[in-house]
């Protein structure tokens, strides 16, 4: 699922090589923080936040019934 998320977080971005995750895992949900720079944030997120709406649809459209819940996050990386 992490390389979902990495696929379309990666049509969006411009800056690439700067963009981190962190995935932890808890007993009922894997929570994945997108860190992006301060350039992405309004591209990845999108107006009023509908491509990150879509983003995390998806995933929990493509995350399997028994299957732990993902959590998507996304925020500016510190300096």
């Amino acid at each position: 699922m992490l390389e979902l998320i990495k696929y379309i977080v990666g049509q969006f971005a411009e800056d690439k090589e700067h963009v981190d995750y962190v995935v932890e895992e808890t007993d009922d949900a894997i929570n994945v923080t997108v860190l992006l720079s301060d350039s992405d944030m309004g591209k990845v997120i999108g107006k009023q936040g509908k491509i990150a709406k879509a983003l995390r649809t998806l995933v929990r459209a493509a995350t399997p019934k028994n299957s732990k819940k993902y959590n998507i996050e996304i925020r500016e990386q510190e300096a």
